[in-house]
């Protein structure tokens, strides 16, 4: 059969060209390779589970199989190819010269096999150069192939890593976001009294200390705008005292809804004249919002308990004298600060 005409018969039935290409890509001698190859080969036999080579080491030699058959392991979870008779392996040593091993080649069963080096491929190619041309164009395309697929696996693994990786994002973001539904009020968007608890163990753990002043804060009257306006109106006041509290509060304070009409502002550096600024700043805030309310109330009047906190102390009895305080604003009429007494004898 001529070349035109072979290409003509692969043109009409494209399995005719994989299957040559399946054949000059495969391991395997024909017949005649076979011959001239074990007339100058050296022949070596290896018991089961006996390594010809191993990974990593350099070699300068190829192998073919005459009886049993051959493992390469070439590790990194890549498919282990067992090899049977007449096929080939190891021929990148021979032709590139001490070329490290890719793989660990291992008898599975009572085997002998061919090696050859320079010298003996060199007597192949004065015996019969065209039969050693084709071995040689064999061989090459083998490589190319043998590249190909390992780009392909290659690529594959960079896709699984990118999707793993996506996926962890994911998993971490969705983590994230129910840590923070935690510890947060649905409401207000303050932290709720799980995440003062987390906050005030943070606190004890970092070499600043626990937070040195409080402020309780109560709503007014709030009962009554939820009976005379309705739940909307009573949750938009709850959150426009959430913004107030927000916009005093800095990275390392911590504001929070309490429960109900209740909140408390937690302030990690604080003194008698910085507490009194940020809750006169609060009232200040919400009468301005007051003034500014036509009809529905946007806010309501607040009042505030004043505590300097004592480190040694724990958060039930800081609340404790801090509600005491906030008591007593309440009594007073509402709508203002009060100090806890033990904390500062002059507020």
């Amino acid at each position: 059969m001529t070349g035109k005409v072979a290409a003509i018969m692969c043109e009409q039935e494209p399995g005719i060209a994989e299957t040559a290409m399946a054949e000059i890509v495969h391991a395997i001698l024909s017949s005649a390779e076979f011959a001239l190859f074990a007339e100058f080969g050296q022949q070596k036999r290896l018991a089961k589970g006996e390594h010809l080579f191993q990974r990593g080491q350099a070699g300068d030699t190829m192998y073919v199989i005459v009886s049993g058959g051959i493992e390469l392991d070439f590790g990194d979870d890549l498919v282990v190819k067992s090899l049977g008779a007449n096929e080939f392996f190891g021929e990148l040593g021979l032709l590139i010269g001490d070329h490290p091993r890719s793989a660990d080649a291992r008898a599975i069963t009572d085997s002998e096999v061919l090696e050859l080096g320079n010298a003996d491929f060199q007597r192949l190619v004065d015996r019969d150069p065209g039969l050693v041309a084709y071995f040689l164009r064999r061989t090459i395309m083998r490589v190319v192939s043998n590249e190909q697929v390992l780009i392909r696996q290659l690529r594959r693994r960079n896709h699984d890593l990118e999707t793993a990786l996506d996926n962890l994002y994911v998993t971490t973001h969705q983590l994230t976001h129910t840590r923070e539904l935690v510890r947060t009020d649905e409401l207000t968007g303050l932290h709720n009294r799980r995440g003062l608890a987390l906050y005030l163990q943070d606190c004890r753990n970092h070499a600043d200390g626990p937070p040195q002043g409080l402020l309780l804060i109560d709503c007014d009257h709030f009962k009554q705008v939820n009976d005379e306006h309705g739940h909307q109106a009573g949750d938009r006041v709850l959150q426009s005292v959430a913004n107030i509290l927000r916009s005093v509060a800095t990275e390392t304070d911590l504001a929070c809804r309490l429960g109900g009409d209740e909140f408390c502002l937690l302030l990690r550096s604080a003194s008698a004249g910085s507490l009194q600024h940020a809750a006169e700043f609060i009232l200040s805030a919400v009468h301005g919002l007051m003034d500014r309310g036509h009809g529905v109330p946007h806010v309501c009047p607040v009042s505030i308990g004043v505590r300097l906190l004592e480190p040694h102390a724990d958060w039930s009895e800081w609340y404790a004298r801090a509600d005491n305080a906030l008591y007593q604003a309440k009594r007073l009429g509402g709508n203002r600060l009060h100090w806890s007494r033990a904390a500062t004898a002059s507020p």
